[in-house]
């Protein structure tokens, strides 16, 4: 039986700001949509995640794979988890990353060591590479309030040609719940990946 084809790869990261709903909702959604996802976490993501959602991950990254997958609806193949030192994943290098790289969140120690280029974990490898190679990064900042060092990094890297788009949720589509307020933020994500969804009408379509 021949394994399912994924028509498109994006690599998500999830950093240990505050808002791991976002990032596990746009997991799911990149599932749902078919698309082949490359996994990143952070050992903070993991407190977050722990401490901020019903979702409590294994410790090895095996179970996590396995469990995320099951919990998401992942089918064989489509979602694979790297270790955060893992430098022989595709992610790593120019000649296998995806063409899409999301940091959802993006915490402020992250965004700094990209725009420095310090690349001592696979997230800040994985955005270095996207950024040399001209790939598509989005970065997904959740703090309040930006201090100067935040903005001078985030000016610094929209030069260098990533996407910032902060967790910033709008209200015209008079949201009900808290997840409408999620579902906000991943569907202008997944407008930037040029995924179909349908969390969120276009404007005029509401």
């Amino acid at each position: 039986m021949a394994e399912p084809i994924f028509p498109k790869t994006v690599t998500l990261a999830i950093t240990g700001a505050s808002g791991a709903q976002y990032g596990l909702r746009l997991l799911q959604c990149l599932l749902a949509s078919r698309v082949r996802v490359w996994l990143l976490l952070s050992d903070a993501a993991r407190i977050v995640i722990d401490t901020e959602t019903s979702v409590s991950l294994p410790e090895d990254e095996a179970d996590t794979a396995r469990f995320l997958g099951e919990l998401y609806g992942a089918q064989p193949g489509q979602l694979t988890l790297f270790g955060k030192r893992d430098w022989f994943s595709p992610v790593a290098s120019g000649t296998g990353a995806a063409s899409s790289l999301v940091i959802c969140p993006a915490s402020g120690g992250t965004l700094s060591a990209i725009a420095c280029g310090a690349s001592n974990n696979l997230v800040e490898r994985a955005a270095d590479v996207a950024l040399k190679e001209r790939r598509q990064l989005i970065l997904v900042p959740r703090e309040a309030p930006y201090s100067e060092i935040h903005l001078e990094n985030m000016l610094k890297l929209t030069r260098m040609g990533a996407v910032i788009l902060p967790a910033s949720p709008g209200f015209y589509q008079k949201p009900q719940s808290v997840e409408d307020l999620v579902d906000f933020v991943v569907a202008r994500i997944l407008s930037q990946l040029g995924i179909e969804q349908s969390l969120l009408p276009a404007w005029g379509n509401g």
